[in-house]
């Protein structure tokens, strides 16, 4: 009756607003309700109580803007704790999502913190590319006065480590900003180097801004919106779930392993929405590590020390450690601690390590270079296991406490013998039903279904990329949405390899799905893939995206989303009257109103 009552009523707010607030008010019950009536009631009536100061404006001098641009939800999670901290100290704070930030707002700025992550070949993360790019356009403003501060967060196993939050300081630096702390590139073994750069960015930060604020007391406002109630599970606190469905999707001939995994959350806590991901730990192949321990005459029994904690090397070597995914670092390390020349030489080139790691695991490494180690020193060479990301294949709505996968194996022959990726080999074939696997969600804000349930959505998603959309149809069969839904779908061939076919097959029969288009590339000679099917409907991609659709890519970044996005770009060209450069532009705009949206990797 509220919404209708909403609706109905003359009202200030304009159609978008009413619609985001009825999607709002929708999910909340009814004591959620009458604690925001407050809020809102209190919040009118703040600026008239005594004594109380509001913080600092974005733009204002007296406040730390602090920018972040994450793939994943790292640097995200890094600006959050630079937030708290610096509001523990009593400065005025504005987080924004490089997504949503307005470029012609820097100029504005006098003081700016930016944490962000990089992918693929030194690439920004998605929401920072508007603003990247802006950086490096004739229209970015002189910055002189400002005061900056730059995290990066990487991965050492790529080339280009850490490049975006290199561009950043040198393109802000160009404009005339001033680096007041230096730049942070942290490896996946980030959480103790960043806590000590918040620290020391803010020692920077905070006689400066404070002495801006002058006698303005910055007080925070009692009707402020606490941070949302979150489970207690988290990257560095994970879950301990059960693992209770482990299911091959795929067809016995394909040449792909998918499996359909399924996890009870049952008793954490843990919420997610559709387009997040979730993070799982696994262990390392046991036969493996035993093979390591007896090639280098170690006994497993001895106990070493990772981080704070004592265990066996056996242990370590299953539980803890990254034995899998090859790094420069390891290789450099090792190479000392071995005093192996072949490998101090393969090192010391960095075009050759690269070679080098790109073919071979950390198993594979240690394998061909045998040598006399003690347990504690190759535990040193190793670092961290980090939790592998998957976008989650369900909606709550759906399957309430539970968690759905959509995992591809990762297999190869190399050296003799079969190679299974650390992950996707746990969950496909070591790890038994009811066994547990630690767990935490990881949100996404940058991948989204659009609130207002009528808005029509085109999802491209070949191969595992299915697997949010399958999250979203779920979520909006559950909600009722009235939105039109179109699906691309592609995968080698049509009898083994069509994922969820019966589900997909019902949507379409119950109407929620107004459109597939299946892109089978080997079932003909000429092979197939998803962008041929868009360029096939190009008319119709095009009046969808007129008439207000929001587009999804998901899947591999390198090569299926970009040629998504010339796509897009060509049957833009060919059916709506613009220019490849007019094209562009159109998607960046829908980009940047949360329109055009990727989770790629």
């Amino acid at each position: 009756m509220l919404l209708n009552l909403l609706s109905a009523a003359a009202s200030p707010l304009t159609q978008e607003q009413i619609q985001k607030l009825q999607g709002l008010v929708a999910e909340l019950n009814p004591i959620q309700q009458a604690w925001v009536s407050g809020y809102l009631a209190a919040s009118a009536n703040s600026a008239s109580l005594g004594g109380i100061t509001p913080v600092a404006a974005a733009g204002e001098s007296a406040s730390l803007t602090i920018l972040y641009g994450s793939q994943t939800g790292n640097a995200k999670g890094v600006a959050n704790k630079l937030k708290e901290q610096a509001e523990s100290r009593g400065l005025a704070v504005q987080l924004v999502n490089m997504a949503d930030y307005k470029p012609a707002n820097l100029k504005k700025e006098k003081f700016i913190a930016i944490a962000v992550s990089t992918y693929g070949e030194g690439e920004p993360p998605e929401p920072a590319e508007t603003l990247h790019a802006f950086l490096a356009s004739k229209k970015a403003p002189k910055l002189e006065g400002v005061k900056i501060a730059v995290l990066g967060l990487g991965d050492t196993s790529y080339e280009f480590f850490c490049q975006t939050a290199k561009d950043f300081e040198t393109r802000l630096s160009a404009l005339g900003a001033e680096v007041l702390h230096p730049r942070a590139d942290l490896d996946v073994d980030y959480d103790a180097e960043a806590a000590t750069w918040i620290t020391g960015a803010l020692d920077a930060f905070e006689p400066l801004i404070k002495a801006q604020a002058g006698a303005q007391t910055v007080a925070a406002n009692p009707f402020a919106v606490s941070a949302s109630v979150e489970s207690q599970y988290t990257k560095q606190n994970p879950f301990d779930a059960e693992l209770s469905v482990v299911q091959k999707i795929t067809g016995r001939d394909s040449t792909k392993d998918v499996r359909h995994i399924e996890i009870s959350l049952e008793g954490s806590g843990i919420t997610y929405q559709p387009g997040d991901s979730l993070g799982v730990y696994f262990l390392n192949d046991e036969v493996r590590v035993e093979e390591i321990i007896a090639l280098l005459k170690l006994d497993a029994s001895t106990l070493v020390n990772v981080s704070d904690e004592q265990i066996t090397l056996r242990d370590a070597l299953i539980e803890k450690l990254e034995l899998t995914q090859s790094y420069p670092g390891f290789v450099e390390k090792y190479a000392q601690a071995t005093n192996s020349a072949d490998l101090q030489a393969v090192a010391a080139d960095k075009a050759a390590l690269r070679e080098y790691i790109a073919a071979r695991q950390i198993f594979d490494v240690i394998k061909q270079n045998p040598a006399t180690i003690d347990a504690q020193t190759l535990v040193d060479c190793c670092r961290k296991v980090q939790a592998r990301l998957y976008s989650i294949a369900s909606s709550q709505a759906e399957v309430e406490e539970e968690v759905h996968l959509t995992v591809g194996l990762v297999e190869f022959d190399a050296f003799g013998e079969t190679h299974h990726g650390g992950c996707s080999g746990y969950l496909a074939l070591r790890a038994e039903e009811g066994a547990k696997v630690k767990v935490f969600s990881e949100h996404n804000d940058n991948f989204r279904l659009p609130q207002n349930d009528a808005t029509p959505v085109i999802m491209i998603g070949p191969g595992t990329g299915i697997a949010p959309f399958r999250a979203f149809l779920q979520e909006r069969d559950a909600r009722g949405a009235e939105g039109e839904n179109w699906l691309f779908f592609g995968n080698p061939h049509f009898t083994q390899d069509f994922l969820y076919q019966v589900e997909i097959q019902g949507y379409v029969k119950s109407g929620l799905l107004t459109n597939v288009d299946l892109a089978f590339s080997r079932d003909q000679a000429q092979k197939v893939y998803v962008q041929d099917r868009i360029r096939e409907k190009g008319a119709d991609v095009v009046a969808w995206l007129e008439k207000g659709a929001h587009v999804y890519i998901c899947g591999d970044a390198n090569r299926m989303a970009k040629d998504v996005h010339q796509a897009l770009v060509d049957v833009l060209v060919s059916h709506s009257g613009r220019d490849a450069e007019q094209a562009e532009e159109y998607l960046k705009e829908l980009r940047s109103a949360h329109r055009y949206q990727k989770d790629v990797y």
